[in-house]
């Protein structure tokens, strides 16, 4: 990408995304993955700079705040590999100690019935007044999830995300007609087309974009329009650049939730905070990207002499 910027104004951001996503030579190598990867790196830097030119946090230059309080949601309490006790007290201490009003829990075995007792246990441990999300990241074929489902719904669970492969459409399709259960996804699809497909399909209720897959900031807005146009929550899928989403969910109006996994936050001068349940708004200007002084240095690339 970097030969096809040289010269280039970082205000023309939607341009060069458009330039960049469709470059003969790139589409060669794939239109999604690694390259969708790399185009989100610089079309973020693209915003952050715009941004900060104009003094404003990301969620201001993009026109303000439409969600007075946004709240977090805690995946890293619940991971398929934690023994039950662990989990449980991981769901406690988020949920009693640290008020959140929602948690998710990784589920997948080859037995679901390690998964529903896992469950059942949570469930009553946090009782009715918390959202309980499950996550089975394409672990199970359309059998194994109805059948799950079928004896799930009484946990009242708030949704089931990435049931199967992530681009089997019908099969996604089928479920959500079979089950009250609400079906997420989205951190596995690359572009526009990918999620107009899966809502065309009533395949997912909750749109789980992500900016790292779909090629940066530019791309997840059309995504978000999309979904709002069909009136579908937007919730955005937060495996890194966390921060960016805070800012991006603050300001779309789809948006009112936000997934929260702490690993890189220490690596940002302003890093995502969550208090009582809620994340506090950003008010650095640019979309939170900018590194500190010791990331740059653990994290470098290392020069060659």
């Amino acid at each position: 990408y970097a030969p096809l910027l040289v010269s280039e104004s970082a205000y023309d951001s939607d341009r060069l995304w458009h330039k960049l996503n469709h470059a003969p030579a790139l589409q060669w190598i794939g239109r999604a993955g690694i390259t969708k990867l790399a185009l989100a790196a610089v079309d973020v830097a693209l915003w952050d700079l715009r941004a900060q030119a104009a003094g404003q946090p990301l969620w201001a230059y993009l026109g303000g705040v439409t969600t007075p309080r946004l709240e977090a949601y805690n995946t890293d309490v619940g991971w398929l590999s934690i023994p039950t006790e662990q989990l449980l007290n991981n769901c406690r201490k988020a949920t009693e100690e640290d008020g959140y009003r929602g948690i998710k829990v990784k589920i997948g075995h080859d037995d679901p019935s390690v998964d529903f007792r896992r469950l059942e246990a949570v469930r009553q441990l946090v009782g009715t007044g918390v959202k309980l999300a499950v996550d089975v990241n394409g672990r199970w074929d359309l059998p194994t999830c109805q059948q799950f489902c079928r004896r799930a719904e009484a946990l009242d669970l708030f949704w089931i995300e990435e049931p199967m492969w992530y681009d089997n459409v019908s099969g996604h399709a089928r479920l959500a007609l079979s089950t009250r259960i609400p079906v997420a996804l989205g951190e596995q699809l690359y572009g526009l087309e990918a999620f107009q497909t899966f809502i065309e399909a009533g395949a997912v209720q909750y749109v789980q974009p992500d900016v790292t897959r779909l090629g940066g900031i530019t791309e997840f807005i059309a995504v978000a329009h999309l979904a709002h146009a069909q009136r579908l929550p937007v919730v955005a899928h937060v495996g890194d650049m966390g921060q960016v989403h805070v800012h991006l969910s603050y300001w779309h109006p789809a948006i009112s939730m936000l997934e929260y996994i702490p690993w890189i936050r220490h690596c940002f001068t302003e890093p995502i905070t969550v208090a009582d349940g809620y994340y506090q708004r950003p008010e650095q200007p640019g979309a939170g990207t900018t590194l500190t002084p010791d990331a740059m240095q653990r994290y470098a690339r290392p020069t060659k002499e």
